[in-house]
């Protein structure tokens, strides 16, 4: 288990953030999110779960959390999606198809450009 379980990487980040910064957890199962609330985190991101279970991750969370859908939405999902009563609905097939622009901006540390 990678950083000892979501318990564990929960509570490392917790030890080396400022009080300020916010602890979001993506889940991909209600056990996880179980695991998540028992700690405390600010948002909890249901990954790729079924309408069901968010709609479960929703009730589970009563609040205590951001809920931001992520994962699978498309045009055709968002509206099902919505309607569990999620906060927020993260929408990166907005971005899917869009070609990039790679953009580098090196410093020259006392060099002159060539």
């Amino acid at each position: 288990m990678i950083a000892g379980g979501i318990r564990r990487a929960i509570e490392r980040a917790r030890d080396a953030a400022g009080h300020l910064v916010k602890i979001e957890v993506e889940v991909d199962s209600l056990r996880q999110l179980d695991e998540a609330m028992a700690v405390g985190v600010d948002a909890i991101l249901p990954d790729n779960m079924s309408i069901e279970d968010m709609r479960a991750a929703v009730k589970i969370v009563a609040g205590r959390a951001t809920v931001e859908a992520s994962g699978g939405v498309t045009i055709e999902t968002a509206p099902a999606i919505a309607s569990t009563g999620v906060d927020l609905v993260s929408v990166g097939w907005l971005t899917h198809g869009a070609p990039i622009l790679d953009v580098g901006l090196d410093w020259l540390d006392g060099a002159s450009p060539t």
